[in-house]
């Protein structure tokens, strides 16, 4: 009888996606619940999660691709889709149940936390439609032009990434 081998476990992204999150998410959200934080400050947290989470899952991804390891390129980069995917949906939700959360300081820094933060919201919309040309190229098998397209957007992805976690701990634990 040929039985289908189980693929590995880099071959099931959302496999990974649960893990991280459930390695990262839930036991910090316990311990902010535990330490007396209301869901107001827990949410904005885990999305900084979810930047992470996509963060990690993009420069594994790259790591893969650099190495040819299709496959693990893939699901990485499915995983990373699926946690921005997740962080977007949670966001807005964030943002219509609370609204905007204005820089409380008015001095120097106020300006470097607008630059990064206008640079991370320009870049995040810039690079949506990016992400899915990227996906449909690679769905389709047309891997030159994948190749070009997530040449331009990989950096940009991961800045976005990494200012959304900036923007999180600069407006929510560095302001004065």
């Amino acid at each position: 009888m040929n039985e289908v081998p189980e693929p590995r476990f880099y071959g099931r992204p959302f496999a990974w996606l649960l893990f991280a999150l459930a390695m990262l998410a839930i036991p910090l959200a316990g311990a902010m619940w535990k330490a007396g934080w209301s869901w107001e400050q827990i949410h904005p947290a885990l999305n900084a999660c979810l930047n992470a989470t996509s963060a990690v899952f993009l420069m594994a991804g790259f790591l893969a691709i650099k190495r040819r390891q299709i496959p693990l390129h893939r699901s990485c980069m499915i995983a990373a889709v699926s946690a921005s995917a997740l962080f977007l949906i949670s966001y807005l939700a964030r943002y219509a149940s609370t609204g905007s959360h204005p820089y409380p300081g008015h001095g120097w820094d106020k300006t470097v936390y607008l630059v990064i933060l206008f640079s991370h919201m320009l870049l995040a919309v810039v690079i949506l439609p990016m992400i899915i040309r990227a996906l449909f190229l690679a769905r389709r098998e047309r891997f030159v032009e994948h190749r070009r397209t997530a040449r331009v957007l990989w950096p940009m992805w991961i800045y976005v990434c990494l200012t959304g976690i900036a923007v999180y701990f600069i407006l929510y634990h560095f302001a004065v």
